[in-house]
């Protein structure tokens, strides 16, 4: 099992760091959460693609963390040469968010079926809302969805994969919480989004300080993972993101929870868990 940061960035654009997303790579295929801006083409250069993944699962649908779902619906349905319906698992509200999408695309829809002779059937997709519990399994893959907390937004989901003896959790944004920690409880890998509060206040705008209350910060997520006996902790959905040289203060941060190994996302980043690495 594969941990690829596709995109590693936050609501804020950045030149360098994509949306929100994380592709899990398993032997029943390529399993995305989250499709934040620049998805697909940060797929691309992992070897991977629309019509490749196996599931799209959803945290919860804030728009930085749903931006591509456009993108990858319409991608997948004309790069395919059969019926490919994309399977999506999410929160209440992801069946309507679906709908909604295919809606907005209708113009686009009808120009395709147009003009493409072989092209007969129209995009599709398979919406199946989660809360908690395992909400798929392939051969030895299994992945489980607990509640989050980040509330106002509800309801939110953090998800575990599970293959092989091995184990990834996603937290989506959320602050500590028992759904979490139960997700967490001896995982191999935490890809935990966190916020840096110093800075946030530093700069203290209210527009940005309001963040504070419904995201982890740097020690909340090592926190997270020490309590719960993760080995691996991935910071990633930074804000703001990280300056050139001080990538350091963000490991010290965690380091002061965590004794473990951590890691700070950036795009592209990929961690073999079947490896002994941490």
């Amino acid at each position: 099992m594969q941990v690829i940061i596709l995109g590693s960035g936050s609501p804020l654009p950045d030149p360098v760091r994509a949306g929100p997303s994380t592709l899990i790579r398993t032997t029943a295929g390529d399993l995305l959460f989250d499709c934040g801006r620049g998805v697909l083409m940060r797929a691309a250069a992992a070897g991977s693609g629309a019509g490749m993944f196996r599931a799209l699962l959803l945290t919860h649908l804030h728009s930085d963390h749903i931006s591509d779902l456009n993108d990858i619906f319409t991608t997948r349905w004309v790069l395919s040469f059969a019926p490919n319906p994309l399977p999506v698992f999410g929160p209440d509200g992801t069946a309507a968010l679906l709908r909604d999408t295919e809606k907005m695309l209708e113009p686009d829809i009808g120009y395709r079926l147009a003009h493409h002779g072989d092209l007969t059937w129209r995009p599709d997709a398979i919406v199946t809302e989660v809360d908690q519990g395992v909400v798929f399994e392939d051969g030895t893959v299994k992945v489980t969805a607990a509640p989050t907390d980040h509330a106002p937004v509800r309801p939110t989901v953090g998800f575990r994969i599970d293959e092989g003896g091995r184990s990834v959790v996603i937290s989506g944004d959320t602050v500590p919480c028992a759904g979490l920690d139960e997700l967490c409880a001896d995982a191999d890998v935490l890809v935990h989004t966190v916020v840096r509060r110093d800075l946030i206040e530093q700069i203290g705008l209210p527009r940005l300080t309001d963040v504070l209350d419904y995201h982890s910060s740097v020690p909340d997520a090592a926190q997270t993972a020490a309590r719960n006996g993760v080995r691996a902790l991935v910071l990633t959905h930074l804000v703001p993101a990280p300056i050139p040289g001080t990538e350091h203060e963000w490991l010290d941060q965690a380091k002061e929870h965590f004794q473990d190994e951590v890691v700070l996302a950036t795009d592209l980043l990929t961690l073999d868990v079947n490896a002994d690495l941490f």
